[in-house]
């Protein structure tokens, strides 16, 4: 499957079927956060594989009592190593090493069939305890449509202020309005 196609079927999934991830996928979606870029190369993370039903709900209770959060039947908690780390410019590197991992992940379980969901609101205590900043539920998805805006909905609201790449690839000034194509 071509990446276009993983990013256009990925979505937020909430509602699991009840059997377990096989081993082969879950370890794909693992090598795939091990393969993902970090600050320095220096692969400051962890990831843990929550199985367990009762771990699965009392993080779903720690969640905003979230149900999809104890129905997936994994739960994978990316946790930063080295939260003192600040790359050059102040920001700490855990966090974004961390988001391009999950999405990592995220992108390989669609490929893998599964679905899969991010999970950021989570008791502050257990995210303090792991140095967690995301959670990601991951199963194979019940039967819920889902619809997208397209581009161009996505565009109506946004204005660019700068500069853009016109047409003919120089740049152009941008103007407080939306910057819709008509090929969108």
């Amino acid at each position: 499957m071509c990446i276009m196609e993983v990013i256009k079927q990925r979505r937020s999934i909430r509602d699991y079927e009840d059997r377990p991830v096989p081993e082969e996928k879950l370890n794909r979606i693992l090598e795939a956060a091990r393969l993902s870029p970090s600050a320095r190369n220096s692969q400051d993370r962890k990831f843990i594989v929550i199985r367990e039903k009762e771990q699965r709900r009392k993080l779903a209770q720690s969640a905003g009592h979230q149900p999809h959060v104890a129905k997936a039947p994994v739960l994978i908690a990316a946790v930063g190593t080295k939260p003192e780390y600040h790359m050059p410019n102040g920001v700490p590197a855990y966090p974004v090493d961390l988001a391009i991992a999950l999405d990592h992940m995220t992108l390989v379980a669609v490929e893998e069939g599964l679905g899969t969901c991010w999970i950021g609101g989570f008791s502050q205590e257990i995210a303090q305890a792991l140095n967690a900043k995301g959670y990601r539920t991951a199963g194979n998805q019940g039967n819920r449509p889902f619809s997208r805006d397209t581009v161009r909905g996505m565009l109506q609201n946004c204005f660019y202020i700068g500069q853009l790449i016109n047409g003919d690839g120089g740049w152009t000034k941008a103007k407080h309005e939306p910057f819709i194509s008509k090929d969108l």
